[in-house]
């Protein structure tokens, strides 16, 4: 089932705009030096980026190979590399804030943007760590911008131990890090309750996916 999305009643700008982050990112520490960084409500106006974002990306469906056969992914998706317009400006800003906030401790700066489309409870994605590219063996950074109707992360150990989870509003930042994408997974489980579509963007640094 899928219900419209409703706009955030935080919002007080329909031009999205970044607040600070120093001072404002509150840092959990977990285990096996993997840390999540969260900033809630980063984005104001977030609710009009949700919308520009919906309707003007070329959203793509995808499909995977499992079980010896091929099913849809669930979720919709696009991808801007260093080279390409990235399709606000205020992506553009928020790569270049993140990157000053961050590099210092990370070495790099973010150069790339996955978006995810969310369209309702049934669209997810499975336990998983951004292990393909330098993400395997390096500690790294995947930077995550959530827009439009709150959704649940989960996070686990690799190998098994004590979950948690954030519920990410519209505006929110979550920033992984450390050696999290090595030693937990990370998901987006499937709900029954009624939502609305959601969009993830997550940057990342060069030659990690």
């Amino acid at each position: 089932m899928s219900v419209t999305f409703q706009g955030s009643l935080f919002d007080s700008s329909d031009e999205p705009a970044l607040g600070p982050l120093a001072g404002h990112v509150v840092r959990h520490e977990l285990s096996a030096g993997a840390w999540i960084d969260v900033r809630p409500r980063w984005i104001d106006g977030a609710d009009d980026l949700f919308a520009h974002l919906h309707d003007t990306v070329a959203w793509r469906a995808d499909e995977r190979e499992m079980y010896e056969r091929v099913v849809a992914v669930p979720r919709l998706l696009a991808w801007f590399g260093e080279r390409a317009a990235w399709p606000h400006a205020v992506l553009d800003e928020a790569r270049e804030r993140l990157g000053d906030h961050y590099e210092p401790e990370l070495g790099e700066r973010f150069v790339t943007a996955g978006l995810c489309l969310y369209r309702d409870g049934r669209d997810s994605v499975a336990w998983h760590g951004d292990r393909i590219g330098r993400g395997r063996s390096e500690n790294t950074m995947v930077a995550i911008v959530s827009l439009g109707s709150p959704r649940r992360l989960a996070l686990r150990p690799r190998g098994g131990g004590a979950s948690l989870s954030f519920t990410l509003g519209s505006g929110d930042l979550l920033v992984m890090g450390g050696t999290c994408q090595r030693t937990w997974e990370h998901a987006i489980p499937k709900t029954a309750k009624p939502v609305g579509p959601r969009i993830s963007v997550q940057l990342r640094p060069r030659g990690v996916l």
